[in-house]
């Protein structure tokens, strides 16, 4: 079986004593590619490197996270667009709105929003989703933006089957990780509603962890838990969730050479 991580940061402080470890355990679960979401132009060094030590697995995004959102915006999103006009990259994110920690950056995290969407629509890439407690800010852009050149995924997802049923409308697949695994993390409630060919998976690591490391370091290795509860949600194998999602990352980061059979 292979596995795509969609959303992995293992260029993190938190992984800096053992990174290669962390990749090396994590291919041998069979997580094969991992998919690395950017922050703000202090990690953007970090991730080159993790690049240069594993070409053919790791594939990075260009970007800057809503909660990176500060008075110097302009300065960030100058630094994104001098990436994308330098190289390639398999996605623009992540991106988005966070209304949880601080609402006092809300006009410009939707500026920085709306110019990073343009932007992958210029380089005809996806973009990666981050939401939280913003579904409706989100949305409203997304509605204003939408279009076969909007596409993407909305990563972590904990929204209602209503707002799943929203971002699959819009173009979008569903970031499957950890929280599925919560019991009060409600998506396993209702996903067996959303075909699974609307779904990937995702770590998010170093971030939520599943059961039963919950509160503790997430690994990319740890992606076969979350594939588990998926199959269990569609009353499917293992092996299927692992082809199916795989496929799904596929049609999303279409500009990836990656060499995948069943």
């Amino acid at each position: 079986m292979k596995f795509i991580d969609t959303h992995t940061h293992l260029y993190a402080e938190a992984f800096d004593e053992d990174q290669q470890l962390v990749l090396e355990q994590a291919i041998a679960a069979g997580v094969n590619h991992f998919f690395i979401p950017a922050i703000d132009s202090t990690y953007v060094q970090r991730m080159y490197a993790l690049e240069i030590a594993y070409p053919k697995s790791v594939h990075l995004m260009a970007g800057l996270h809503p909660t990176h959102v500060k008075e110097n915006v302009a300065e960030e999103l100058e630094k994104v667009a001098e990436q994308l006009k330098a190289r390639k990259f398999c996605a623009i994110g992540e991106i988005g709105i966070d209304l949880y920690w601080d609402k006092q950056f809300i006009g410009e995290q939707q500026l920085a929003f709306t110019q990073q969407i343009i932007w992958a629509k210029k380089y005809t890439l996806p973009i990666v989703i981050h939401c939280r407690d913003a579904f409706d800010e989100v949305f409203e852009i997304l509605e204003a933006q939408k279009g076969k050149d909007l596409y993407g995924i909305f990563h972590c997802f904990t929204g209602t089957l209503k707002q799943a049923k929203q971002a699959i409308s819009l173009n979008f697949k569903l970031g499957i990780g950890g929280v599925i695994t919560f019991k009060n993390g409600k998506v396993d409630q209702f996903l067996r509603e959303i075909s699974i060919e609307n779904i990937v998976l995702e770590t998010d690591s170093p971030y939520l962890a599943p059961v039963p490391h919950r509160g503790k370091r997430n690994e990319s290795k740890y992606l076969t838990l979350i594939a588990n509860k998926v199959a269990k949600c569609y009353g499917i194998t293992l092996e299927e969730v692992a082809f199916k999602t795989s496929k799904n990352a596929m049609t999303i980061f279409k500009n990836q050479k990656i060499n995948f059979k069943k």
